[in-house]
């Protein structure tokens, strides 16, 4: 893959590059893309990365003033760029757009922003959809680079929170689980069984992403695997030294939970050379990862829905909240039938 180019970005692959202006990254996500048989009211997502998003939503609104809410088109990409900094997590998305015979919603962001959640985990908003299958449309090679150690640290998270004993299957499910921790959506306006559902539709591409990950993990002695039921199923090495490998490779905002309980030299550190956390235990590895996947994800879901309420305006906010809530009832339904 060639880098994108600088400034004004790469055209969109196919007819899409006759709807928007021109952008640096671009992927398709969602359950359009792991179902064999989508809803037909289902929207295609996909994530833009833009190297000035101020820039973009001047030129986009100049294009295509009907994907944003009346009121948002009136205020200008000033407003557009603020509410997305300020109250969301950096990302403006308008749904709802006719496209052709499709519906589509798409989320711009800065390519910077995009960056570091995906190296950082500071917002884990776009880095956790980037731990999944996506549909690469424009690819960056920054971005590709980036997200390597992403998927490696997902891995990590994922086997600190998996048991002893487990298959490739619940490897997959477990990292797909991360970004929905604390989602505040899942309490009311989402699919219960959106894990499986993106798992099963999924397995393969997931494969294709993390195979060379188990394989290193393997050759490092930290799995050994072998053939259960007629699926591959794996046994980590839980002890110390193990944790503290997968421990280590976590981005600082979950070893920073941590630090100043447990650290490999608590006194006379330079103050220009980064401490290593030591964990005692893989339980209490998984404790940190857990409580801290589910506070950063509860906080960013919810300034993302504050930023899409906002946005959206009543009549379009109500629409997408009602659609999400009448997905979750009725695999609630189906449950209780």
């Amino acid at each position: 893959m060639e880098a994108a180019a600088a400034g004004r970005g790469l055209d969109l692959a196919g007819p899409l590059r006759d709807l928007l202006p021109p952008v640096d990254f671009c992927c398709a996500y969602g359950s359009t893309l792991t179902h064999a048989r989508p809803d037909a009211t289902s929207m295609v997502d996909y994530i833009l990365g833009v190297a000035d998003p101020l820039q973009w939503h001047s030129e986009n609104l100049a294009r295509n003033p009907t994907h944003y809410s009346s009121w948002m088109a009136r205020r200008g990409p000033e407003s557009v760029t603020w509410l997305a900094d300020r109250v969301g997590v950096g990302v403006y998305f308008n749904p709802f757009v006719e496209w052709g015979d499709k519906r589509i919603k798409y989320g711009v962001v800065a390519m910077k922003d995009l960056a570091t959640d995906i190296l950082t985990w500071d917002q884990f908003y776009l880095s956790g959809r980037l731990q999944k299958p996506v549909r690469v449309l424009v690819d960056n090679w920054d971005i590709r680079k980036v997200n390597t150690v992403n998927l490696k640290m997902a891995a990590a998270a994922s086997l600190l929170l998996l048991p002893e004993e487990f298959t490739e299957y619940d490897l997959y499910a477990k990292i797909c689980s991360l970004s929905y921790m604390g989602d505040i959506r899942m309490l009311f306006a989402e699919d219960k069984y959106k894990v499986k559902k993106i798992v099963d539709g999924s397995f393969q591409p997931f494969q294709s992403m993390y195979r060379p990950l188990i394989h290193e993990y393997i050759s490092e002695g930290i799995l050994k695997m072998s053939d259960y039921r007629q699926q591959k199923a794996f046994k980590q090495d839980c002890g110390v030294s193990a944790t503290n490998e997968l421990f280590s490779s976590l981005p600082r905002m979950i070893q920073r939970r941590l630090q100043g309980r447990f650290t490999s030299n608590s006194t006379e550190i330079p103050t220009h050379i980064p401490t290593r956390t030591l964990v005692p235990s893989k339980e209490v590895a998984a404790a940190s990862v857990r409580t801290a996947l589910r506070r950063r994800v509860m906080v960013s879901s919810a300034r993302q829905a504050a930023c899409g309420l906002l946005a959206a305006g009543g009549m379009v906010a109500a629409r997408y909240l009602g659609k999400k809530m009448s997905k979750a009832l009725s695999t609630r339904c189906l449950t209780f039938f």
